[in-house]
């Protein structure tokens, strides 16, 4: 079930080695252009009819009633509600502490000030299709709530009776959204970046979704903003030695892999008697497993076992798969992950599994896959604001400062940069020099 990989000895060029995934080819960026030029050219008549050919659905509207999301909340199990309310508070504490106050600078009469503004409205994609996730409502909204945003958009593909989950709703009124649409998909993304009559512009998308969700943020990027990791479908790398439970490390792989096809899902050891147990492991749980066939469809395309020569050598595999999420069930695994450069999120220990974060341990769970965590993080509080900076200098700073901006204005031929400061400086307290 998972192919093997022995990489013991000299590693060599990994990018030529390991067996990533193809992101997307030329097929799924067209179609994605094409379903984004359908929803600018006719709004809400091309969302209805993508909708109903991609979802099989047919909503009776595509903004949701608020009074239909505020019902939802007393009608889903109260355990349910229970865990979406602590799953909420530990989300937005977390990302309270992301928030920082104006950086202030002064420098003899010269005083910039720098503070973090939030956008005016964001956009959240929550996935459905296969599954639900009220989790990632939760994960995206309670970020944008606690950066301050004033409106948040929430896009999530309906079932096929057109209606979105009620415990998507539920999770939706607990974080405090705005809006509701019963979209999905690349349309989705296409109506948040340019508007329709339902569904309202936004400043910011975020949140995670198929290969074609992905794209479709990377095309209207520069249009709104759009953190630069690549929230696609799920990956897990596990690392394990001699101490970690096989059932552990075999549940966890298949845990990411039942999210469906086109993710990736590696096991990571130098210890081969290790490697046949998380295997054996793993192929008893895929065959109990409710989501059989989605596993099964991530581990044949993208699951794998590498023997490396020892935790050194795992991390540089590590390393270069940049993982969204890395467990370490090994010994001494937080010295390790100090070590780690490239990953979304580590998870330490035999008691830390991933699950821990995709729910209740605080962090958001969008998190950069297919190699951006090279260049990339998690989404937080910062996604959904930006940096202005103030700045305000009496003449005796300017007198101070202006020959160097004159002289790198100079340097650049750029004329009126070095006069804007030559004039200031040749004019008298309260004169009009050059006028």
């Amino acid at each position: 079930m998972l192919r093997r990989l022995d990489l013991r000895g000299p590693l060599g060029d990994l990018s030529a080695i390991l067996p990533r995934p193809e992101v997307a080819g030329d097929g799924p960026t067209e179609a994605v252009r094409a379903i984004i030029a359908e929803v600018v050219a006719r709004g809400d008549d091309a969302l209805r009819e993508l909708t109903a050919r991609f979802d099989g659905a047919e909503p009776s509207s595509i903004r949701v009633d608020p009074a239909e999301v505020a019902a939802a909340l007393d009608r889903i199990d109260p355990e349910v509600r229970t865990a979406l309310e602590v799953a909420a508070a530990n989300v937005r504490r977390h990302h309270e502490g992301q928030v920082h106050p104006e950086h202030r600078t002064e420098d003899e009469g010269l005083v910039v000030r720098s503070s973090s503004r939030p956008v005016e409205r964001a956009g959240c994609y929550a996935p459905g299709g296969r599954a639900t996730y009220p989790s990632t409502v939760l994960m995206t909204a309670v970020p944008a709530r606690v950066a301050g945003v004033d409106e948040v958009v929430l896009c999530v593909p309906p079932g096929p009776d057109g209606r979105i989950a009620e415990v998507t709703l539920a999770a939706a009124a607990v974080a405090g959204v705005d809006v509701v649409c019963a979209v999905g998909g690349a349309q989705a993304v296409a109506a948040m970046a340019h508007g329709t009559d339902s569904v309202p512009q936004v400043d910011v998308i975020a949140g995670p979704g198929n290969v074609y969700v992905a794209l479709a943020k990377r095309e209207v990027a520069g249009l709104v903003g759009v953190p630069s990791a690549f929230a696609g479908p799920s990956e897990v790398v596990v690392v394990v030695d001699a101490t970690a439970p096989p059932a552990y490390a075999a549940v966890d792989i298949v845990v990411q892999a039942e999210h469906g096809p086109d993710g990736l899902a590696w096991l990571v050891t130098w210890d081969e008697a290790v490697a046949d147990a998380v295997e054996a492991e793993v192929a008893r749980i895929v065959e109990a497993s409710p989501r059989r066939d989605d596993v099964t469809a991530t581990l044949a395309s993208a699951g794998w076992t590498v023997l490396v020569d020892g935790p050194d050598e795992a991390l540089t595999v590590v390393d270069a798969i940049a993982p969204e999420h890395l467990q370490l069930m090994v010994d001494g695994a937080e010295a390790l992950a100090d070590r780690v450069r490239h990953a979304g999120a580590v998870f330490c220990g035999p008691w830390s599994p991933a699950s821990l974060g995709d729910y209740v341990a605080g962090p958001s769970h969008v998190l950069p896959t297919a190699g951006t965590a090279r260049f990339s993080g998690a989404l937080t509080v910062a996604d959904f604001t930006k940096e202005v900076h103030v700045v305000t200098a009496d003449r005796g700073a300017l007198e101070r400062l202006a020959p160097h901006v004159a002289a790198l204005a100079d340097a650049e031929g750029l004329d009126a940069h070095a006069y804007s400061v030559r004039i200031r400086m040749a004019d008298g307290p309260g004169g009009t020099a050059g006028g």
